[in-house]
């Protein structure tokens, strides 16, 4: 996917249309991004819920995994939006499932 290196858009900040260049950012995993989600590891170890006696039927043993595992051979790849003005950054709220997106001469994958 093509995309121009500097587009023109509305900066809620400026409150006018400016001129802002684009980036790409990869999506992060769930990991990385919410560590403290329900039953991860580091919530559970961090509100002592493996503590004390037994394994509450749930931690005696790490989740099998198969082996086609993989399944999506694309990430999502985020587009941020730099006003030139303010240097005020937007993301787009639902990122783009693409191999690779070029933006201007630079490839993000």
């Amino acid at each position: 996917m093509k995309l121009p290196k500097q587009t023109k858009r509305y900066c809620k900040k400026c409150n006018k249309h400016t001129l802002h260049s684009l980036e790409g950012a990869r999506q992060r995993g769930r990991s990385s991004a919410r560590p403290l989600s329900r039953w991860s590891a580091s919530r559970t170890r961090k509100r002592s819920s493996r503590a004390g006696y037994g394994n509450l039927g749930r931690f005696s043993k790490p989740p099998v995994k198969s082996w086609n595992r993989k399944v999506k051979t694309t990430k999502r790849i985020g587009i941020l939006y730099k006003c030139s003005v303010c240097g005020k950054s937007w993301g787009i709220k639902k990122a783009i499932r693409s191999g690779r997106i070029e933006i201007g001469e630079k490839i993000v994958r």
